[in-house]
């Protein structure tokens, strides 16, 4: 089976010693294109050592809602810079957190503002995290009203993307209802390995109703372990069992779906770069 993972997070410290394996073990698992998201300044700049080693690795620079509060201006005017590069193939990944409030809320939702705005000014979609608290959903909520108050899925939008999904809701989580709206902006949806989670059950309903192209799939890593997979340091090769659920869900041949996120991850973020 081909597979994408959609967010992976081998910029982070967990794989400081030993990235090179792990990036091994993901081809050899048939892993064909990973996108690398920052989440502050210092990842951001990993992320970009990354992609100028590994050809068919793609970046994303942004600012995570946990760290909305501590990247200043300057800081800021340095991820707006680097968004500019062709190696950089979205913004984020950014959001709302009203589960684990590590920013205030008020700063997560400048800070969703900024990355939006750039964006929109790049042409490069916006990887946007959302969690709630169990039982609530008051950020997808906020999250809608704020991508609707930016305009996705309108004219200005329209222009920068064309057909391309302008945003990716990355590992979801929420009802059908939240998803279907953010379909009905355009969004692409990318599921990870909190599928498999207690109180994640409607990602299965989610995961059957998403349209063939607009479906990412992702691990996460080195967070939200499938099970199967180690505990503790979850891996890109792992990506398989979530892309197999996924197949399930949608009552597709797995050869069939991997070829479709392969499309779709090209059709996202471009196409691969050669070398």
């Amino acid at each position: 089976m081909r597979l994408v993972d959609s967010h992976c997070h081998v910029n982070a410290d967990r794989f400081e010693g030993d990235a090179d394996q792990v990036l091994g073990a993901a081809r050899l698992a048939g892993v064909e294109r990973i996108l690398v998201p920052g989440w502050n300044l210092a990842s951001c700049a990993r992320a970009l050592d990354l992609v100028a080693r590994y050809p068919w690795l793609d970046a994303a620079v942004g600012v995570h809602p946990h760290d909305a509060a501590r990247v200043d201006d300057a800081g800021w005017g340095t991820i707006v810079d680097w968004a500019s590069d062709e190696r950089v193939a979205a913004v984020g990944e950014t959001g709302l957190d009203y589960d684990r409030v590590f920013s205030p809320i008020p700063d997560q939702l400048t800070n969703l503002r900024r990355n939006l705005d750039l964006a929109l000014a790049t042409g490069k979609p916006a990887i946007l995290h959302c969690r709630s608290a169990a039982g609530k959903r008051d950020a997808q909520d906020a999250l809608h009203a704020e991508l609707r108050a930016a305009g996705v899925g309108g004219g200005a939008w329209a222009t920068a993307f064309g057909d391309r999904p302008p945003v990716v809701i990355h590992s979801f989580s929420g009802p059908l209802d939240h998803a279907r709206a953010m379909l009905d902006l355009g969004a692409a949806i990318s599921f990870s390995g909190l599928v498999f989670r207690i109180g994640e059950e409607s990602s299965a309903q989610v995961a059957a109703a998403t349209p063939a192209d607009r479906l990412l799939v992702e691990t996460d890593s080195p967070f939200l372990s499938p099970p199967g997979a180690p505990r503790g340091r979850n891996e890109p090769e792992w990506v398989r069992l979530t892309a197999a659920w996924l197949a399930e869900r949608q009552r597709s041949d797995p050869d069939q779906l991997g070829e479709g996120l392969i499309a779709n991850y090209e059709r996202v973020f471009g196409p691969a770069k050669p070398g």
